[in-house]
């Protein structure tokens, strides 16, 4: 079940470094909020697959529905109903505000994942025994 992956990890890592600098140091509209939450799903992603020996398709879904159901508890406010919202560093974890649009980014980030793999997976040598 697990199986370290490297080029996976650096990908992880790379991108949470890329993340913290939007989140740090980018105050647009549009870096911060959309490719921000492009990104974190490859990230998610990446780290996964960095260590686990889950299925591209199967990592690829997780993640999706794990980023929807943060989105949703953002809709609903949980931070507040569980007086959690004194905790900046979960806020920014989680997240504070719904939007349907990051719904779409989350979803072209996977679609960008499921691409690189099928590009990768065409790219790479086949053994035939």
């Amino acid at each position: 079940m697990t199986k370290f992956r490297i080029y996976y990890f650096i990908a992880a890592v790379i991108l949470f470094f890329i993340e913290v600098y939007i989140a740090l140091y980018v105050h647009d509209d549009f870096f911060r909020p959309y490719f921000g939450d492009f990104l974190v799903v490859i990230l998610m992603y990446s780290f996964i697959r960095a260590f686990f020996n889950i299925s591209v398709w199967r990592t690829s879904i997780f993640v999706l529905l794990f980023s929807f159901l943060l989105e949703t508890l953002q809709y609903i406010h949980i931070l507040e109903k569980l007086n959690l919202q004194k905790y900046k560093w979960l806020g920014v974890i989680m997240g504070t505000s719904f939007a349907w649009v990051d719904l779409l980014a989350y979803t072209l980030g996977i679609i960008t994942v499921l691409l690189i793999e099928k590009l990768h997976d065409n790219n790479s040598p086949k053994t035939h025994f």
